[in-house]
């Protein structure tokens, strides 16, 4: 087949793919959903000069869900859908690409009738259904890594550890360079790991649990061959990696939730700042069994619901850290679905959608009350006020609290971690932080700020100054969609001059939040990668979509054909039992 423009344009051939590269494939999706170790760097740079018992406040790991369990999932069980029949969504949130990191596919073999979305270069479907069960997943945000200070000799390789000198295995990375001879790269690779940044004098090596995957076996495959909740968790249970949330339902009517992944058993520390490796003192004790991960199967509540929040149990058996997710979201789905019973699949789609903000509406009444409280005349104030006083926390394109609510947000973050860390512009960015702020403004602690109304309004008279530097005096005119625009560019063809922008997607103005179900942090192209929903009453019936298109050929009407029902949260069927195809494509083994 003819290779896509892009490599014409770059003048590259590539090689035939190799098993190799979708052990690549897998260990790239493994480090994007476990990649923590750089927020151990801030926790320990916030804690340098300030206050740790504010810092630890600030960073805490999370708090365990209202229920659990609770990067959305969410599974019905009979007694709350229209059908009687289970219905199970999801909407894994990731960086948003072109093409896209989904492939839409309906696979069809020996022992193997499975749909859903696939990722190019891994074999089988990742999230999606078959005859008899179907599932989604979202990122379990666990600690898997931590940051071990070596005393090392960078010129030997001999480093210290319990008393003794050790010598670290040397790795000589090739980087080939077009046009150029290639480079090497020197990396120290000690017990703990490579050594991945020199800090302040410091040799810093990084301990991951895919460092200690022993085999690279992917039950994918025995996944999608699951018919039933036990041949489902004993794929599960061969899956080293990422840590995730597995949400399940299946057409005998059951609902559940599983994690999965290697997460490791710490004694006497979380992991959650630089350690000394040389001591000895700071080791793994290898890692929690899979029958003891949190697991649950037909809740009473005939609902099971999975944000990224701390999954586990506040009893749980072992020390857990994680960077979680604030319950918003899981709060918010939660409540959609608890408010009644005899819910469609058709539905689904309108929480997929949600962008309430319980967060940012909150902040808006706490400026409000503060506001009347002060006795304040500041013309600034008042119009600012008199946006959020009447403003139902929907953070939707095309008005201005949003965007308001958004910068006091930053605001306040900038100066709590003033408060905590001492230093004049530190950098926190805590996922747990809208918590932590909520918290602080709800009980008022003397020993953080001494007159929170104050905090408030000055910060709200800097979020009036601030946004009319980005879009104006009148705030009344302000736009939340252009602040949280979506700007997808084509990473080659739409570099071409004149007829580049035609291949990209956007400026498109968008709704959402970090703390909305449609999950859309301002200044990212990160949102909802796929939606799905499935239902068991009738797998015909069930829909799926992706952001841009299908094809990663700029030429191609399988392009951007999905784009606007994207934006607009409509779906595609997914055609199963009664498939009307116009191509397949079948691959034989090797001698057939």
């Amino acid at each position: 087949d003819r290779l896509p423009l892009e490599f014409t344009l770059l003048q590259y051939e590539p090689r035939s793919w190799r098993i190799a590269d979708s052990l690549l494939v897998f260990l790239h999706l493994v480090h994007t959903l476990e990649n923590s170790w750089q927020q151990e760097l801030r926790k320990e740079a916030l804690a340098a000069h300030g206050d740790p018992a504010k810092v630890n406040f600030l960073m805490s790991p999370g708090v365990p869900a209202d229920l659990v369990p609770g990067s959305n999932a969410w599974a019905l069980g009979g007694a709350r859908t229209s059908t009687h029949r289970p219905l199970l969504a999801g909407d894994p949130h990731l960086e948003l690409s072109i093409p896209s990191i989904w492939y839409l596919v309906h696979l069809r073999g020996p022992r193997l009738n499975v749909t859903g979305a696939s990722i190019p270069g891994l074999p089988g479907v990742i999230i999606g259904h078959n005859e008899r069960i179907a599932w989604s997943l979202t990122s379990l945000q666990a600690d898997v890594q931590d940051l071990y200070v070596e005393k090392l000799n960078p010129a030997s390789g001999r480093y210290e550890f319990a008393g003794q000198q050790e010598q670290a295995r040397p790795e000589r990375e090739l980087i080939r360079l077009r046009g150029g001879a290639a480079e090497a790269m020197l990396i120290w690779n000690t017990r703990h790991g490579p050594v991945v940044a020199a800090d302040a004098g410091r040799m810093l090596a990084l301990r991951w649990s895919a460092y200690g995957y022993d085999e690279f076996r992917l039950p994918i495959l025995e996944l999608n061959r699951a018919h039933n909740w036990e041949e489902f968790r004993a794929a599960l249970s061969r899956l080293p990696g990422p840590a995730l949330n597995f949400v399940y339902a299946d057409a005998a009517g059951n609902i559940g939730l599983q994690v999965t992944g290697r997460l490791p058993i710490r004694r006497g520390f979380d992991g959650s700042l630089p350690v000394d490796g040389s001591s000895g003192r700071f080791e793994w004790e290898g890692w929690i069994p899979f029958d003891k991960l949190p697991s649950v199967f037909n809740p009473a509540s005939g609902l099971i619901v999975s944000a990224n929040q701390n999954s586990f149990p506040p009893d749980f058996p072992y020390p857990v850290s994680g960077y979680f997710a604030s319950p918003y979201r899981f709060r918010q789905i939660q409540a959609r679905l608890g408010s009644k019973n005899g819910w469609k699949a058709s539905e689904m789609p309108s929480i997929q959608t949600d962008v309430y903000s319980a967060f940012a509406h909150f902040l808006a009444q706490q400026a409000v009350a503060a506001y009347e409280r002060s006795g304040s005349r500041d013309a600034a104030l008042s119009e600012a006020v008199a946006v959020f006083r009447n403003w139902d926390g929907q953070m939707a394109s095309g008005r201005p609290a949003p965007l308001l609510a958004t910068l006091l947000f930053r605001r306040l973050r900038e100066a709590v971690a003033r408060r905590a860390s001492g230093a004049p512009q530190p950098l926190y960015a805590s996922l747990m932080a809208p918590l932590a702020i909520e918290k602080l403004l709800r009980t008022r602690p003397k020993d953080w700020f001494p007159d929170y109304d104050k905090l408030i309004l000055d910060s709200l008279r800097e979020a009036v100054r601030e946004g009319a530097g980005l879009q104006g005096e009148n705030l009344a005119r302000w736009d939340y969609g252009w602040y949280n625009r979506i700007d997808l560019n084509n990473p080659v063809v739409g570099r071409l001059p004149l007829v580049g922008k035609y291949f990209n997607f956007g400026p498109t103005r968008m709704g959402g939040s970090q703390e909305t179900v449609l999950q859309k942090p301002p200044g990212q192209n990160f949102g909802p990668s796929l939606r799905m929903v499935v239902d068991f009453a009738d797998l015909d019936g069930s829909f799926i979509s992706i952001p841009t298109g299908q094809s990663g050929h700029v030429l191609s009407r399988h392009y951007r054909d999905q784009w606007k029902a994207y934006l607009e949260g409509r779906g595609f069927p997914m055609q199963f039992n009664k498939v009307q195809a116009r191509q397949t494509l079948e691959f034989l083994p090797e001698g057939q």
